[in-house]
């Protein structure tokens, strides 16, 4: 693809922005050489690592690279068993804690994947117990080996690049300890020496200084010959002579030895990290390569961030459908999103207008997308935006005079355009910016009507912006040719930047005089001067105009219509919800009110049961009480009885039909329960309906039928269906025995949630044990808002083993 558009483009301009993103010197390179691919696999490709890239920042968090050297030349080194020096060691280590980082990163955000698109089944076992978020990044993350032992052994052995560990090594331990303490003892000689009266006299300063590494006391230099030592140097003015005295002169040979001894070893130790680290070679280059180039790849995840950027569907038909594309190189704040598409219907689009209406915008945003998209970033522009690939782009834009070359405006323009002639074919873009312009309208106008009609042939994708009527009637008569303008509000003068397909622009230019004051006469002067043809077309265009401004209001309001039935069918939807769940709510008082009715009917029947048996009651009388009871009940569950409309006469059922387990509804009190015994003679049997066991007739009863998946099919609508349901299969005790107590919790919980659409109260089975779980279970109900209250079973419900709750 040329350079040249590169430059009109402002390509550049992008890629210094993606290099600043970076962070490492080999990826901020990968960034300054990155140019658009015209291979749909890598460009699809490039841009899968991009967007996972993304998605692991916006995920998680972004990621810094800083800390990779360009360690190839040490690495060269290594291969030929060089010592390395300890900068070099250095930057080594510095790359294994990048590797580290990295390698840490890349397990968090996986793990984050893993839990959102687990359910989805988005991921492989890498082996039996290490589950891995595969996407296109995966193997480099896997590729990267951060060396633990190496750069522990660096680290341990390398302070900071001017000083080496004491415990590098045993003998360089000793050697700094022998220093320690032959410096001690020099410093303990000298100050003997500076503390003596006799000495003091011949010393210019009582201080201890040193030369050429050697520690030395200042002379005056009238006493040179008095003060036995070694002369090392003296004062600019000869007056001080620095002489180091004979007591420490050993010392200081001993110093001066040691301080070999100790480089000598320290050249030891480098070499034998540098050995260490020629081991390592191949997984040097590899970690340095590798991230090198996630920071290239996640600096174009960053740029995407920044300038809210989208992938882009990549074909290879030549079709472009930018949807609410910006210029990412125009402030977010002034920049206006514009909507093109050009290659299915019509392959050259002229676009026209006003000058400052956005037109050169238009062709430069196409162009600079087209560049990024091939280049594997993001462009700023909405979701499934499509670009094409393009073996070449093309681009004539801007004034392209050359004084050097001695071209005109209208030369330098018609160079360029000869040249893209030439070297475009099918698989191009082409850009004009202004065609024909320079010259006499008439000529530049047919010419540039030849020019387009050449490469609409051809088939090549075009772009043009022009003033030229000529054009927009070449486009209105040519098929495969589309007219686009770029919208400008007369009234305040300026542009709206908007881009629309299918309408040509008008000039305006009388109108825009007219507003900014020139004098009605002389417009109505050039208007009289123009062609009855030119005048009609301006009209046609002013009325397509105003046709499409009234077109796009009606469309405004059938929105606003369309919003605002939407919102009154969301609040009909919520009335509607809320009147079936107050009917829920009432029946369900009059289920409890039922239940209670019944326990006190229950209370009483014990009751007299006691009296009976306390006072020796006949059985005759006793029969008289039974009676009497039943009576009662019956009327009790009269007041129960709840009013249905049933048309359709009840199925008679055979007694024999009322098996043990069989689900039946309970007419009387609209509850359904459990056959628990067998019909007796004269048809009563027990049903267990929650809590409540009850004897009834089976004139009373109606067996609930079930289809193949236990689903009962009696009728029901609204929250009716989903209380019938439940109560169908929730038992009203759930056992907990032998579980811990967080997974009590979850069972319990989910059983609650059930339970409480059905049942009144509900036994739970804890047992007594250590009573940790009953603790965990009452806590536990402390915190469920629809949890009335609760209570230990009393003696005969299971005592302290169970616990009683009751619902709201």
């Amino acid at each position: 693809m040329n350079s040249k558009v590169f430059k009109t483009l402002e390509y550049y301009k992008i890629i210094d922005k993606l290099e600043s993103f970076s962070s490492s010197p080999m990826g901020k390179d990968m960034c300054r050489s990155l140019v658009p691919s015209t291979d749909i696999n890598d460009i699809n490709a490039a841009l899968a690592q991009t967007n996972d890239a993304l998605s692991r920042i916006l995920t998680h968090s972004s990621i810094s690279f800083s800390g990779i050297y360009d360690i190839r030349g040490s690495i060269k080194r290594l291969e030929v068993q060089s010592t390395l020096n300890i900068s070099e060691l250095l930057k080594i280590s510095s790359l294994l804690d990048v590797t580290t980082r990295i390698k840490s990163y890349a397990k968090h955000t996986r793990n984050e994947s893993m839990n959102r698109n687990s359910s989805d089944g988005d991921y492989y076992l890498e082996n039996a117990d290490d589950n891995i978020f595969k996407d296109s990044l995966t193997p480099m993350f896997l590729g990267l080996a951060p060396l633990t032992p190496l750069n522990n052994e660096i680290k341990r052995c390398i302070v900071s690049e001017e000083e080496i560990s004491d415990d590098a090594s045993s003998t360089l331990k000793d050697i700094r300890r022998k220093t320690r303490l032959t410096n001690e003892k020099i410093r303990s000689e000298l100050n003997r020496l500076v503390n003596s009266q006799t000495i003091r006299t011949y010393l210019q300063d009582f201080v201890i200084t040193t030369r050429s590494g050697r520690y030395c006391l200042p002379v005056k230099a009238e006493y040179k010959s008095q003060f036995p030592g070694m002369v090392h140097d003296q004062s600019s003015t000869g007056a001080t002579i620095f002489i180091e005295p004979m007591a420490v002169v050993k010392l200081n040979n001993d110093l001066k030895e040691l301080a070999l001894s100790e480089q000598a070893e320290i050249e030891i130790i480098l070499g034998n990290l540098s050995l260490l680290a020629s081991q390592y070679c191949l997984e040097l280059s590899t970690n340095l390569s590798t991230l090198s180039t996630l920071d290239f790849i996640f600096a174009k995840a960053m740029i995407s961030r920044h300038y809210k950027c989208s992938r882009p569907i990549m074909n290879e038909q030549g079709y472009i459908n930018i949807k609410k594309g910006r210029h990412p190189l125009i402030e977010p704040h002034q920049v206006v999103p514009i909507d093109i598409y050009l290659g299915k219907d019509f392959n050259l689009l002229i676009i026209t207008g006003p000058n400052t209406g956005g037109k050169t915008v238009s062709l430069k945003t196409v162009g600079l997308l087209t560049l990024m998209g091939q280049a594997g970033l993001n462009i700023p522009a909405f979701d499934n935006s499509e670009l094409t690939v393009f073996n070449q782009v093309f681009a004539d834009i801007g004034d392209e005079q050359s004084i050097e070359q001695s071209l005109s405006t209208f030369s330098s323009h018609m160079t360029n355009t000869i040249r893209i002639l030439e070297n475009a074919d099918s698989k191009s873009l082409i850009l004009f910016d202004e065609i024909g312009a320079g010259t006499d309208p008439t000529e530049g106008a047919a010419l540039a009507i030849s020019i387009l009609t050449d490469l609409h042939k051809r088939g090549i994708r075009t772009m043009a912006t022009t003033h030229y009527s000529e054009l927009k009637v070449f486009a209105l008569s040519t098929p495969g040719v589309e007219n686009a303008c770029c919208e400008f509000d007369v009234e305040s003068l300026r542009p709206t930047y908007r881009l629309l397909i299918g309408i040509p622009g008008k000039s305006n230019a009388f109108a825009i005089s007219s507003k900014l004051g020139l004098p009605k006469y002389i417009i109505d002067d050039a208007t009289s001067r123009i062609g009855v043809q030119d005048i009609q077309f301006e009209d046609l265009i002013t009325d397509l105009e105003n046709n499409r401004i009234q077109i796009e209001n009606e469309r405004s309001e059938i929105s606003r219509y369309k919003n605002e039935i939407e919102v009154l069918k969301k609040e009909l939807e919520v009335k509607s919800e809320q009147l079936e769940a107050k009917k829920d709510k009432i029946i369900r008082r009059a289920n409890e009110e039922a239940v209670e009715i019944l326990r006190e009917a229950k209370e009483y029947a014990d009751n007299t049961v006691r009296t009976m048996n306390k006072h020796g009651i006949s059985m005759k009388e006793l029969e008289q009480e039974r009676s009497t009871l039943r009576k009662k009940m019956g009327d009790t569950e009269g007041k129960l009885a709840l009013k249905v409309k049933n048309n359709i006469p009840k199925k008679q059922n055979k007694p024999s039909e009322f098996t043990l387990g069989v689900k039946v509804k309970v007419l009387s009190m609209n509850l359904l329960g459990t056959v628990s015994s067998k019909p007796n003679a004269k048809g009563d049997l027990f049903v267990q309906m929650g809590i409540l066991r009850s004897q009834v007739n089976i004139s009373n009863l109606e067996i609930i039928q079930e289809d193949a998946y236990g689903s009962k099919l009696t009728k029901f609508t609204g929250s009716g269906k989903i209380k019938m349901s439940k109560s169908s299969t929730i038992s009203s005790e759930i056992n907990l025995l032998g579980l811990t107590v967080d997974d009590a919790i979850a069972k319990l919980d989910k059983y609650l949630d059930d339970a409480y659409l059905t049942l009144p109260q509900v036994r739970v089975v804890h047992g007594k044990g250590t009573g940790a779980l009953r603790a965990g279970i009452t806590n536990y109900l402390k915190s469920v808002s629809y949890v009335k209250s609760f209570r230990l079973g009393e003696i005969g419900e299971g005592d302290t083993g169970v616990t009683i709750v009751e619902f709201k």
